[in-house]
């Protein structure tokens, strides 16, 4: 496989220089794509009303196209649906990534034109692998299939010219004939849409497979590995999958998965790479064993601008290019895609962690945060609380969630967090002392809240019983695929009908 492995690097050595490009001059990089996208989408409905063609800055392009989220788009994708053809992008959009984020109950349809499957999503793909054989060139990946777990898709109810699924079912649906020689389950299996019927057949098909990566949401994955532990009656995977070596991982923070991993695969040759692969996207991958800093790949056809928290809701908002960005400072993502999405908020919040190159990390979500007390709480906080707190007292977490407990006449406002363990702690309040100690050490805002208890109070601690949180994913209609359950919120309507089932 060495052999190998040299060769590919040597087929993939002008992509390689391409992607240390991405690092040493991002500016440019993204200057070409704005000029791309402004000049493939003039002859649209949507260039010509904002007349791309006289468009050569993007002050100018700020100037004429406001910066919208899904409510302001949704108009033009109900007509894209209905068969309109050139509006957001030239030609006929026929998938559309279904997303509904983490909790919302209307769905969102995100279109994937050919050009973002094939130059940003695909592209993603190929450039995991690319980079994996530079940081491991001695790997044995191809010798194995890869196991993916993906969603389902359907027949678009607004037309039968195009369909709608999870993203991951669209990847799977449009991949080449020769990746089911590298790849499992089936497509017939990977597509299923019963859940627990699907977790049962590609249990049942892989473990007689040379598994050497996996590819996935690592909650999701979580209940699938554990399903084949107890199915085959192994310890661990490297029983059944002893060349595993390789989790390509995104979706959701690994962060509380990481120890329960290492349990999974007791192994010195297993390695992680996250990726920040969205229905909307392929944005950023891990090029380092060591840092969890992801890497932005500037040439997919996306052009990314940065809004600071302070602008989000205004009219006309500031936002910064890649070369105004400053490190440790959370931004709104705002995105230009090959897939017709003008500025558009996706709803993520990023944090550079480096610049040149410039790397991020996902510290949250623009409405997923409790900031009910001023406290600025994000999600990125409370996973590497939470950490610390499981570091310490050999606790592993399973799901999690947390919600503002407002003040009372004669009361304080606290957090209430919900948690499914796999393992508790032996004693929770020392848990949970240690993981407000962390927040109070990471975010002066909440420190300056529980400063002598006057604001925030000590945060109050909910076991969940085992099987709450898919239970809760189960009735909502909302397991496997690429659903989530929500980290954070600055509310109590997910919290308390957790509660309610507990």
């Amino acid at each position: 496989m060495p052999i190998f492995n040299d060769i590919f690097a040597f087929i993939n050595s002008k992509r390689i220089s391409q992607i240390e490009r991405m690092r040493s001059q991002p500016g440019e990089m993204q200057n070409e794509q704005f000029k791309l996208l402004i000049s493939k989408a003039a002859d649209t409905s949507f260039g010509k009303e904002h007349d791309f063609a006289s468009i050569k800055t993007v002050d100018t392009f700020r100037e004429r196209v406001p910066v919208r989220d899904y409510d302001g788009i949704m108009p033009h994708i109900i007509r894209l649906r209905q068969g309109e053809k050139n509006l957001l992008w030239p030609g006929e959009i026929k998938w559309y990534a279904k997303s509904s984020g983490t909790t919302s109950s209307r769905s969102k349809y995100i279109p994937i034109s050919k050009d973002a499957l094939n130059d940003c999503h695909y592209q993603g793909g190929r450039d995991t692998l690319v980079i994996y054989n530079q940081l491991h060139p001695e790997n044995q990946l191809m010798s194995g299939k890869t196991l993916t777990l993906g969603g389902s898709h359907q027949i678009n109810n607004f037309s039968d010219n195009s369909l709608y699924g999870d993203l991951s079912a669209i990847l799977i649906e449009n991949l080449p004939f020769w990746t089911n020689f590298v790849r499992t389950p089936d497509r017939e299996i990977a597509l299923m849409d019963e859940w627990e019927k699907k977790m049962k057949r590609i249990t049942e098909t892989t473990i007689h497979e040379n598994v050497t990566a996996l590819a996935g949401v690592p909650s999701w994955f979580m209940v699938l590995l554990k399903n084949i532990l107890q199915h085959t009656g192994k310890k661990n995977l490297t029983e059944i999958w002893p060349n595993l070596e390789l989790f390509i991982h995104g979706g959701v923070s690994f962060t509380p998965y990481r120890h329960q991993y290492k349990d999974l695969v007791p192994s010195d040759n297993m390695h992680y790479l996250e990726t920040y692969n969205a229905s909307e996207g392929f944005f950023a991958i891990q090029d380092d064993f060591n840092s969890p800093g992801l890497l932005l790949m500037l040439d997919y056809g996306v052009f990314y601008e940065f809004m600071p928290l302070s602008e989000l809701g205004k009219d006309h908002p500031k936002t910064l290019l890649m070369d105004e960005v400053e490190t440790d400072t959370d931004y709104a993502l705002i995105i230009t895609t090959n897939g017709g999405l003008w500025r558009y908020q996706i709803g993520d919040t990023v944090r550079f962690i480096s610049k040149y190159p410039h790397k991020i990390i996902i510290s949250g979500r623009t409405k997923h945060f409790i900031n009910a007390f001023g406290e600025e709480l994000m999600i990125d906080n409370a996973e590497k609380a939470l950490d610390a707190a499981c570091e310490a007292t050999g606790a592993t977490i399973k799901e999690f969630t947390a919600a503002p407990i407002y003040m009372g006449a004669d009361t304080k406002g606290t957090h209430q967090w919900l948690i499914e363990f796999d393992h508790p702690p032996v004693d929770t309040s020392e848990f949970m002392k240690i993981m407000d100690d962390n927040l109070r050490e990471n975010n002066s805002d909440y420190d300056a809240k529980r400063y002598k208890d006057i604001t925030l109070d000590t945060p109050q601690l909910v076991v969940a019983r085992e099987g709450l949180f898919f239970d809760w994913l189960k009735k909502k209609k909302k397991l496997g695929g690429q659903n989530k359950v929500p980290r954070l919120a600055n509310n109590r309507e997910y919290i308390d009908q957790l509660l309610e089932l507990n």
